[in-house]
């Protein structure tokens, strides 16, 4: 299959290869068409003559307008394209019947977690060294350097000792200064880490009290607090503190438990044209089966949503929570404008180069990682999951920022689709999961599992259990690419003032 038509609807194709001017594309629902320029992967062409003004009707839905008349055959992107979105918008709640997410067919499962003292579940068992401010960060990783020696020789039960540092918790204000500490807080009770150590300087406008009083339900035993300025010798001290740590979590061990336990982060970066082929709808079916399972989902990227969110809107479960995602969206769009930015100059260069065109291009390719599950919760930035099923996270697109956020929500696995590759990490293990066939076979250190087979025919339910199966690895103890390479990452959401 060199193209494909995604919707009966579209009035565009997308090359699944690289295709030269001249050549002619025969596709069983639409018209014979010769390329008039030539088309790269993941790219764009016209099915028909659009004039301007009209829509580009890509996924079924427009992502766009046209600027100019378009030749059938020629290529459609930035050039002939502009957003067609408007800023703040009326919606109406119209909820479809028809969702997944609860098929009686799907076999349950368990995994092997670490079950801690609240009920939480972790997949793995580590220590996490947090700094309140950035006055500390060479401290904790020291302090990390030292942790990691003894646990190795030691041979402690323990996967990894991770420092995670952050250029914030001093000089901010209000809700920005509230936001960083939920955060840390939030990550201080992750069930991923079997111990924490929490390291402020002392003089920090958010310090160490300030974020053990965020810290809800938290085993006192698995946590230790140290104040550097209130200490003769703190890099003696936070090495005792972590021996204890290790010693006591170095008893914990793996016991069977539901995959209903499991909470799993959706996350997309560095997309390409494929993206919204192969990866994320890859993601939609693995996220419908874990949902089926009892199992929560967690998509974020608010302005990723920005062209498809009414599709998410007629998904919540009742009016309650679709006003709510009214109020996300919306407060999004005001946020960008308080800020005097542009609210749809949001595809990066990296995702215009690999075809996408527009936001709304972006953002019908990005939220099929939620599959067709029910929406039935919404979370503000720094909320964790109390409801099973599909969750919406407030966060940016940002890579680390989003990925943050939702490990703070307590996902305890992230599902990273690209195109274009990167090797960063979350917190929380980050599988990443490739959109074409090259970048798998380029970047086989960074590149846990390949999608792009679906466009040489792979079957999307055998590719599917596959995936699935790899997510139960990881939950079992099975290190994605990123652990291999010791990368552990954390950014905080920056909205406010800096003093």
């Amino acid at each position: 299959m060199d193209v494909i038509r995604i919707n009966r609807k579209d009035n565009v194709a997308v090359a699944l290869k690289d295709l030269m001017a001249g050549e002619n594309i025969t596709l069983d629902d639409a018209p014979d068409t010769e390329l008039k320029n030539d088309i790269l992967r993941g790219h764009k062409f016209a099915l028909t003559d659009i004039k301007a003004g009209e829509d580009i009707i890509k996924y079924g839905n427009s992502i766009g307008k046209a600027v100019c008349d378009i030749k059938k055959g020629e290529w459609v992107h930035t050039h002939n394209v502009k957003t067609g979105l408007d800023y703040i918008t009326d919606y109406t709640y119209e909820p479809t019947d028809i969702c997944g997410g609860n098929d009686p067919a799907v076999k349950k499962s368990t995994f092997n977690g670490f079950v801690r003292e609240n009920g939480e579940v972790g997949i793995r068992n580590e220590i996490w060294i947090i700094p309140t401010t950035a006055c500390v960060n060479d401290i904790v990783k020291r302090l990390a350097r030292l942790g990691e020696a003894y646990k190795e020789r030691f041979l402690a039960n323990i996967d990894s000792v991770v420092a995670f540092t952050h250029p914030y918790g001093c000089s901010q204000t209000g809700e920005d200064k509230e936001a960083t500490e939920k955060i840390l807080a939030d990550l201080a009770t992750h069930p991923n880490a079997a111990a924490v150590l929490i390291v402020g300087l002392g003089c920090e406008n958010s310090p160490v009290e300030a974020v053990r009083e965020k810290m809800t339900d938290y085993d006192k035993a698995r946590v230790r607090f140290m104040v550097c300025q209130d200490e003769e010798d703190e890099i003696k001290r936070g090495e005792e503190l972590l021996k204890e740590l290790i010693d006591y979590a170095s008893e914990d061990v793996r016991e069977e438990v539901s995959t209903d336990r499991l909470t799993v982060g959706l996350k997309c970066g560095g997309s390409d044209g494929l993206s919204g082929i192969t990866a994320n709808p890859l993601l939609g079916h693995v996220s419908d089966r874990l949902i089926s399972l009892g199992a929560s989902c967690i998509l974020t990227e608010v302005p990723e949503m920005f062209g498809a969110e009414k599709l998410l809107m007629n998904r919540c479960k009742d009016e309650k929570l679709f006003l709510r995602l009214v109020d996300m969206i919306n407060g999004f769009k005001r946020y960008f404008k308080e800020n005097g930015q542009n609210i749809y100059e949001n595809p990066s260069p990296g995702n215009k180069k690999g075809g996408i065109t527009t936001l709304e291009d972006k953002s019908l390719g990005c939220t099929q990682k939620s599959g067709t599950s029910q929406v039935s919760g919404i979370l503000d930035y720094g909320g964790c999951v109390s409801d099973p099923g599909l969750n919406l996270l407030y966060a940016p697109g940002n890579d680390p920022v989003a990925c943050t956020a939702l490990a703070a929500a307590h996902a305890q696995i992230i599902l990273f689709t690209t195109g274009r590759g990167t090797p960063f990490a979350a917190p929380v293990p980050t599988m990443k999961i490739s959109s074409n066939n090259d970048l798998f076979e380029r970047k086989g250190n960074w590149i846990d599992f390949n999608a792009g087979t679906l466009v040489n025919g792979k079957d999307i339910d055998e590719l599917t259990d596959e995936l699935f199966k790899k997510i139960m690895d990881c939950a079992n103890g099975e290190k994605v690419c990123a652990e291999n390479s010791g990368y552990h990452d954390m950014a905080i959401f920056k909205r406010g003032v800096t003093l």
